[in-house]
């Protein structure tokens, strides 16, 4: 248990990934990611995603959607905090190949994602190239 807890976090990475923020939408963004991902349990395709409220609660979670797909996910979050900050980004933790989403940050809000343990576990007794894990954010 120790190994995959040191293998989520023995390494903070920033990727190149674009984070636009877009002013229509309170909290909308637009993320362009080079690499899939795991979200909300489903397996997603690396490509331009945007970001947006499910309501105007944000506590209601988040809509993720596929800019060249049109398909979307829903992102129930475990927390919410109230933020100001000026770059949007998103944060990944790593398991191996594996990505999974964990954080987004919009220039009002922070949504905190629950990575299923399960998932984790699953991912790291997957063989893969370099036996490394992370914590992986990007922002621009």
């Amino acid at each position: 248990m120790k190994k995959y807890a040191s293998i989520l976090f023995t390494l903070i990475c920033f990727l190149g990934v674009g984070v636009a923020a877009q002013a229509q939408i309170r909290g909308e963004i637009v993320v362009t990611l080079p690499f899939e991902f795991v979200v909300s349990g489903k397996t997603l395709p690396a490509g331009t995603y945007t970001v947006s409220r499910f309501s105007n609660e944000k506590n209601e979670g988040v809509i993720l959607s596929n800019r060249e797909t049109g398909k979307s996910v829903f992102v129930h979050p475990i927390e919410t905090e109230d933020t100001s900050a000026d770059k949007p980004q998103v944060s990944f933790e790593r398991v191996g190949e594996v990505h999974f989403l964990s954080r987004i940050q919009t220039s009002h809000d922070v949504y905190n994602i629950p990575v299923s343990r399960s998932e984790i576990l699953e991912a790291a007794a997957r063989p893969h190239d370099n036996g490394s894990g992370s914590t992986s954010s990007g922002s621009n």
